[in-house]
């Protein structure tokens, strides 16, 4: 071998550094919150749990909590005074039987979904809201296709309830003595989008006891530092 053919031309070092950067970029894009190595973990999500692993539209990703103790909430999620209606404070407790849920239950739900078919885990939020961001691990089942008050088409509800949710039509009549236990959440406290997907489940007859929410929402999520994707490209 030769010497030269030891190292790379100057060019060939350009384009070399050229890809492993659009590479980083990419990967900054999809996952927002770079990983640490196992060695590096100071800030933890509890004391007995560095990271959790969850799947993503078909990739592997590692919820875990930023590790620069600087870190600070991005401007999106630190506004405090959205204008009420429809950025009203939401309640504790949205109906009777519905769970309120925190991180480290939503934690758990998420590790369990990819074993467990009889839990989904929701961001019920609109596309120009996830753009911006979700927690991986979740499917996006904005409120608007569930709501007919909000002009979703009573096929697609069909569909999501059959094929998403494991509920079963019989006789015009819903059966969800089957059905999954879903997860829900939004932007945070402020946000009506995962409250409207519950009510609206509510009204269908969906039981009470399969429904859980995460009231903290993304800016809950985001104000821990957690694990953030956007959307793929």
């Amino acid at each position: 071998m030769s010497i030269q053919s030891m190292f790379f031309s100057y060019d060939e070092f350009k384009v070399s550094g050229l890809m492993r950067l659009q590479t980083i970029v990419f990967l900054a894009l999809c996952v927002e919150t770079a990983v640490a190595s196992e060695a590096e973990i100071r800030v933890r999500i509890s004391p007995d749990t560095d990271y959790v692993m969850v799947n993503h539209e078909g990739r592997e990703i590692r919820i875990e909590r930023v590790q620069d103790p600087t870190n600070t909430i991005r401007a999106r999620y630190g506004l405090t005074s959205r204008a009420c209606p429809p950025f009203c404070i939401q309640p504790a407790t949205l109906a009777p039987g519905v769970e309120t849920i925190g991180e480290l239950e939503l934690l758990d739900y998420l590790a369990r979904q990819d074993d467990d078919e009889q839990i989904l885990v929701i961001d019920s939020r609109t596309p120009d809201w996830l753009d911006h961001g979700t927690i991986p691990g979740s499917k996006n089942i904005p409120w608007k296709q569930l709501a007919p008050t909000a002009g979703a088409d009573p096929f697609e509800i069909q569909r999501i309830l059959e094929d998403e949710f494991g509920a079963l039509l019989i006789e015009e009549l819903w059966d969800f003595s089957q059905v999954k236990t879903l997860v829900l959440f939004c932007n945070g406290p402020w946000c009506g989008q995962s409250p409207a997907n519950i009510r609206t489940l509510l009204r269908f007859g969906y039981p009470a006891v399969k429904l859980k929410w995460y009231r903290g929402g993304m800016q809950a999520w985001e104000s821990l530092g957690l694990t953030t994707v956007r959307p793929t490209p």
